[in-house]
């Protein structure tokens, strides 16, 4: 069995890098598995226990396997063989799953064709990569918290479809001089056992994010201000009543929260929350204001 040359390695590399659950292959010109990553063994594979290669439709279902055949062979001729070519193969314990294969043709140096290198990946895996990488960009690494990209974008939403219920930023405020007193471990156990108390306050169809550093944010479609206010003072209640250790020293979570409606337009919506948060952070911590209020006494003024 042959390792890849450097002109092998640099056409992989052209191809694409490789993950950690690819299998990258190696074929002469006859289709041959001349070479491949040890991902090939979850397919009962072992090419160095075997006197003689495998071809790679051997892999394949049977009823799939003349299908990968003649791709292959295209690709042997130098044909047009672009993109992945998806098959289903039975792996070492039995059960079948779906491939995705994307090919290259390796070519000597008087121009012939003398095989391919390739890369087989699983597409249960990609897809399940493809969740994850999603899921991360709305998603608070922390709390696990839909983060402020997530939360705008269920505002907007919110703001086009459902307008009518009512937002609210809950701000810890002092969390940067905790961190300074107590350490950036403090600092992040506070913040989850804050987001752990929004979560058992909050209603089911409340949708809670982390928007800052010591920063959330609440959608809530069912409410009108004045309820929202009522559920912010029940809140701050209990987060005054609350407090968590950080080595010996006892910490007091107090958190100032501003109140809005959610209009038909979400960046006046969010505008008005930080507004009456702005206003309630100025009257010291643990304070409530909403933004409707706000906005009527400034016309009155």
């Amino acid at each position: 069995i042959q390792d890849f040359t450097l002109r092998e390695g640099a056409a992989l590399y052209g191809l694409l890098a490789e993950g950690d659950s690819d299998i990258v292959l190696k074929l002469d010109r006859d289709g041959l598995v001349v070479h491949a990553s040890a991902g090939i063994e979850r397919l009962g594979i072992s090419l160095a226990d075997m006197l003689i290669a495998p071809h790679l439709a051997d892999l394949a279902d049977p009823d799939q396997a003349q299908a990968l055949r003649s791709f292959i062979e295209v690709v042997m001729r130098g044909g047009s063989a672009a993109g992945w070519f998806e098959f289903a193969a039975r792996g070492a314990d039995g059960a079948t799953g779906w491939f995705t294969l994307q090919l290259r043709p390796l070519k000597a140096g008087d121009g012939t064709i003398d095989g391919a290198i390739g890369i087989m990946r699983s597409i249960a895996e990609r897809r399940e990569l493809e969740e994850r990488l999603f899921a991360a960009t709305l998603t608070d690494p922390l709390t696990g918290l839909a983060n402020r990209r997530a939360f705008r974008t269920m505002l907007r939403h919110l703001s086009v479809h459902r307008p009518g219920g009512a937002l609210a930023l809950f701000d810890i405020g002092h969390l940067h001089s905790l961190w300074l007193c107590h350490g950036a471990s403090a600092g992040d156990s506070i913040v989850a056992a804050f987001a752990n108390l929004l979560r058992g306050l909050l209603h089911k169809d409340h949708i809670l994010a982390r928007v800052g550093d010591e920063r959330f944010g609440v959608l809530m479609p069912q409410e009108t201000p004045p309820a929202a206010e009522a559920l912010a003072h029940e809140i701050v209640g209990e987060l005054k009543r609350a407090t968590r250790l950080a080595g010996s020293a006892a910490i007091d979570l107090r958190a100032s929260v501003g109140i809005a409606g959610i209009e038909e337009s979400a960046d006046e919506s969010l505008r008005r929350a930080e507004f009456a948060l702005v206003h309630a952070r100025a009257r010291g911590r643990g304070q409530i204001e909403r933004g409707d209020i706000l906005m009527d006494q400034r016309r009155r003024a």
